[in-house]
């Protein structure tokens, strides 16, 4: 036994030896990518004059290709704020530069904060766009996506979900979530996106739509989303909300520190319900209307590895019979390999 796994170890080194310089690199195409990303941070809440220690993200991904049409991602989040969660784990067929099919748990092609994954964002936390309203928005199903390259480029992405997010799957649905995309790039340095999503996440039909925008000048980079939703039957006003916000890189050409980004931030939401009624079936307020203001500075650490520390400070501004607690002073650092 002992012997045929010798033989059997020296039949493969000679296989691999006996490949080509370009053999090689078509199965190196093929080899699985491990990727993840850690968020720890500090928080001093200066209106109660209290402080904790969080681990946000502790993210590991592995994904990449079985043919030149297949490949496939599964993502798990080992701490979001102490919860383990099972984030992505698709598969995705690409059989032309100009379409792909996604099928799995995924996330929902729906806004700008929405879609950046922890280690892209610009701040600490998200804004009200991106968290209060649309917050964990993935789901199981479908997505199909065109791009175009030719005269005004642009991308357009529709899909179809089970509705129940990531831990039921085993209803059957008589009803499903939609969501579309369209993404516009004018120029090299500028994106414009549409984008709406229907769901239901218990017996109300919630229509969500967004515009946002951003455009990057030489070190400057200027954004702003803007997100309107209604409620079926109108049980609950309308909700709004929008943010707005500009960052400048500042090239260091240290070893240890690439850049400094100071960044400012002004983000507001009208009253939000989630989509359940409370007792008596009567849809109250869960996210109670506020204004944010949201000013900050980034540390860019050298390479290989993105290495990033911001350090944020957020005010919060609410109506007169609402008391504040709100504000806080956020040190966050994130490592992204």
């Amino acid at each position: 036994m002992f012997i045929k796994r010798i033989i059997t170890a020296i039949s493969l080194l000679m296989i691999v030896a006996g490949l080509t310089a370009s053999e090689t690199d078509s199965l190196k195409k093929y080899l699985p990518r491990i990727e993840g990303t850690i968020r720890a941070k500090y928080e001093y809440n200066t209106s109660l004059d209290a402080s904790r220690f969080q681990i946000r993200s502790a993210r590991f991904s592995i994904n990449g290709s079985l043919s030149p049409v297949t490949s496939y991602k599964a993502e798990i989040d080992l701490s979001d704020e102490g919860e383990t969660k099972m984030l992505d784990a698709y598969v995705r067929l690409k059989p032309v530069d100009w379409f792909n099919f996604t099928i799995g748990q995924q996330k929902i092609p729906f806004g700008t904060d929405n879609l950046r994954s922890p280690h892209q964002l610009y701040f600490a936390n998200r804004s009200f766009v991106g968290k209060q309203l649309v917050s964990g928005l993935r789901d199981v199903g479908a997505t199909l996506m065109f791009s175009n390259r030719k005269a005004l480029p642009f991308d357009f992405q529709a899909g179809v979900y089970n509705g129940d997010g990531l831990y039921n799957q085993q209803d059957w649905q008589k009803s499903m979530n939609y969501a579309f995309r369209m993404e516009i790039f004018p120029t090299e340095y500028m994106e414009i996106s549409l984008n709406y999503n229907s769901v239901m996440p218990d017996n109300l039909r919630m229509n969500l739509y967004d515009v946002g925008a951003y455009a990057n000048f030489s070190n400057l980079h200027l954004e702003g989303e803007y997100i309107y939703k209604t409620y079926q039957g109108e049980v609950f006003p309308a909700t709004k909300s929008y943010s707005v916000f500009a960052g400048y890189d500042i090239w260091t050409n240290k070893r240890f520190l690439k850049k400094i980004t100071p960044l400012l931030r002004f983000d507001s939401m009208t009253d939000n319900n989630k989509g359940k009624p409370s007792e008596g079936n009567v849809y109250q307020t869960d996210d109670v209307a506020s204004k944010r203001l949201t000013g900050g500075i980034t540390f860019s650490l050298g390479k290989p590895f993105q290495n990033d520390i911001r350090l944020n400070y957020e005010k919060y501004y609410y109506a007169a019979n609402h008391v504040n607690s709100d504000d806080k002073l956020v040190l966050e650092f994130v490592v992204r390999f």
